[in-house]
């Protein structure tokens, strides 16, 4: 992920920018001026554009059932995080210079202030990072507009349209969106769509990103479930004890997935793949691999005495750390206390989320 990967360090302190590339069939996206995706897309589906809904349109009550009685839905792992009191937050101070060593324009941990006690309920959290098989059932099965990038990778086309779309079409599909490391030009349609399984299969459990938060909590809500709140998402990745990353206090690089592994496409990794990034309750991937949406708005917390014009209803609250960064990835972004924020109609690479569920 290029773009991601030398633009995180700055774009953290301010808010993530989209990376997003060309758009795509189908696509919620904004459409170049030169693009022309409606046409690509009727020939694909022989369906007008206008019958899908935005991914981030409210559900219909036919919609909301469809979720609940989905076998994925009662599939998807979740732990449970008891009822109680935890250390949220810290007092951490900038005492090496940070900011002023890497130039960035807000000050570092004062967001965080003060450490405090926080009381919770019990509730569920999900195992993993969305996936993108698991949101691409909601978008087929609700029939939305495909995430932007889909459309330029391929992982939107279903092997019904590519049944239909004629052959030549389908080996440029392939060619440019599918990338397949092989000559198309000569390969039946049989071939193709076989090959074309075979990337999205690889591509099913890689986290679902270039989502915005509203589409991020419709997801959620369609699956019975929410976005974590703040206070929910820091009490699964740190327990009790306030400690600075899900698996304990000392900082490792190779335990978690900063985007600096050649094994991952674009920096980003499967969900679960990193079996030492768990956290006390039993989540994994809450430091690292992608940042992840929250319910709450960018707010100080009580007591604090810091101020900033990017407080208020201005920004969502991102956590954990993306993939995106790479040998340029330091250590403080993936802290469980650490705070960072994105506008709510942000569509990154770097950005997912997991849902919760209340006991």
């Amino acid at each position: 992920m290029n773009c991601t990967k030398c633009g995180v360090l700055i774009l953290v302190s301010l808010g993530l920018l989209s990376c997003d590339k060309n758009s795509g069939l189908d696509s919620a996206a904004t459409v170049a001026p030169n693009k022309s995706p409606m046409m690509a897309a009727s020939e694909i589906t022989n369906k007008p554009l206008t019958t899908k809904k935005s991914p981030q349109d409210m559900l219909s009550e036919t919609e909301l059932q469809l979720g609940r009685e989905s076998p994925l839905t009662a599939s998807i792992p979740m732990v449970t995080v008891p009822a109680g009191e935890f250390i949220m937050g810290s007092n951490k101070v900038d005492d090496e210079g940070l900011q002023e060593r890497y130039g960035f324009s807000t000050p570092l941990f004062v967001n965080e202030h003060p450490e405090h006690k926080h009381q919770l309920g019990a509730f569920m959290i999900d195992t993993y990072e969305t996936s993108k098989a698991e949101y691409k059932e909601f978008i087929l099965a609700t029939d939305r507009l495909l995430p932007f990038l889909w459309g330029s990778n391929g992982y939107g086309l279903t092997m019904e349209e590519a049944g239909r779309m004629r052959l030549e079409r389908l080996r440029d599909i392939a060619a440019n969106d599918f990338k397949l490391d092989m000559d198309t030009r000569e390969m039946d349609r049989e071939a193709l769509m076989a090959a074309m399984v075979a990337v999205q299969k690889k591509m099913d459990p890689l986290p679902a990103t270039d989502v915005t938060w509203q589409e991020a909590s419709i997801y959620c809500q369609w699956r019975g479930k929410r976005l974590p709140r703040e206070a929910e998402w820091e009490r699964a990745a740190r327990g009790t004890d306030g400690r600075e990353y899900p698996w304990g206090n000392q900082w490792d690089v190779k335990i978690t997935n900063t985007g600096d592994d050649s094994d991952w496409d674009e920096g980003i990794a499967p969900v679960g793949s990193y079996p030492g990034n768990i956290s006390p309750v039993g989540a994994y991937d809450m430091a690292g691999n992608v940042w992840e949406w929250v319910a709450d708005w960018y707010q100080p917390y009580e007591g604090s005495d810091y101020q900033s014009d990017l407080f208020g209803k201005k920004n969502k609250v991102i956590r954990g750390g993306g993939g995106g960064v790479g040998h340029y990835a330091l250590s403080m972004f993936f802290r469980g206390a650490a705070r960072q924020f994105a506008a709510a109609e942000l569509r990154s690479e770097d950005v997912g989320f997991r849902c919760v569920k209340e006991i």
